[in-house]
């Protein structure tokens, strides 16, 4: 997806799995292919007790305790700027947000902005069967009676995160921020909103209505139009878009069989039905179609021209956090792109 490749070193210290500080070496890692370099990453793994927090006993090692200054030794990192981040609904999916935050942040030969990761697989089972695309109705209620369950775990991260060291919070997760206003309960730190930043970008495009309608439309797929397009529908409202979802019939014929074409490795079915999909949303009239779904990224190639017309929700996360980072704007209050 991206140019040049990255290298990644982990220390583990029996404890959650906790990704941390990042730091760039030109001088060792110009094994790739101009005019790209690598980036070395580097993770310490801090031990929590069971109520999250930080143990005191454990010791941050050497290197990393002579740069720390002394009122930041009960957390991970002391940089201000610090990114928190609660992974995704797949490790692949944590990390290509990682990727795009890595790469993005450092184009100018500046330093990687910092961050530390909570992934965490048991988690990301549970929001996977959230997301699943042939749950029953009995599966479909039991999924609703056990979000709360989950997001009692994902704000018990959230405050890990914030014992970290981190200094503002993000979710690369469709499902997750479904239920952000409950997993951000009591934070004080800025606490990103996928749809909000989406929403953000997309009004500062100044788009024009297609047709006769007095609002922009924005086209929304998703695996599971309920849960995920919730991410985008009231955010996008908030910001005066009209949204708009696939009927039912384009999710039963098409959407769906794309994904199940997908996972049958019918790369070129999967895409041939992705392209009826998102042409039906642009006949109504939509100027962009959100991609709100892991399983919808690269399936269509770079190349092809509907692109220009979809977008990227977490492409739109990452440059909000990075803006943050790298403007000085550490004072911000929580849920603000």
């Amino acid at each position: 997806m991206f140019d040049g490749g990255m290298t990644m070193c982990f220390h583990t210290v029996n404890c959650p799995k906790i990704l941390g500080n990042i730091s760039k070496n030109r001088s060792r890692s110009r094994t790739k292919l101009n005019p790209c370099f690598a980036v070395k990453v580097c993770s310490i793994l801090l031990q929590s007790d069971e109520s999250g927090n930080l143990s005191e006993s454990k010791k941050i090692s050497s290197s990393y305790s002579a740069q720390v200054k002394p009122q930041a030794q009960n957390s991970l990192l002391s940089q201000a700027n610090t990114v928190g981040i609660i992974g995704g609904v797949s490790v692949l999916s944590t990390l290509i947000f990682l990727e795009k935050l890595v790469w993005w942040s450092s184009r100018n030969g500046e330093e990687s902005v910092p961050f530390v990761v909570c992934s965490d697989p048991s988690i990301d089972g549970a929001l996977a069967s959230q997301a699943s695309i042939h749950s029953s109705f009995d599966e479909t209620a039991q999924n609703e009676a056990n979000h709360e369950a989950i997001v009692r775990n994902l704000r018990h991260k959230r405050v890990f995160l914030e014992q970290s060291g981190a200094s503002c919070i993000v979710m690369p997760c469709h499902i997750s921020n479904a239920w952000h206003e409950q997993i951000s309960e009591g934070c004080s730190l800025p606490f990103f909103h996928i749809g909000e930043c989406v929403a953000k970008e997309l009004k500062e495009a100044k788009l024009k209505p297609h047709g006769t309608g007095s609002n922009v439309r924005i086209g929304v797929l998703a695996a599971t139009e309920t849960i995920a397009a919730a991410s985008y529908q009231d955010q996008l409202g908030n910001q005066g878009f009209e949204v708009v979802l696939p009927d039912k019939a384009t999710m039963e014929h098409i959407l769906i069989p794309a994904i199940e074409s997908l996972n049958k490795r019918d790369t070129e079915g999967a895409r041939n039905l992705l392209r009826i999909a998102i042409q039906v949303l642009l006949i109504r009239a939509v100027n962009v179609v959100i991609l709100a779904s892991d399983e919808l990224q690269n399936i269509l190639p770079r190349e092809d021209p509907l692109l220009k017309k979809c977008m990227d929700p977490m492409d739109a996360l990452a440059r909000s956090t990075i803006k943050w980072a790298k403007t000085g704007k550490q004072g911000m209050q929580k849920n603000t792109c």
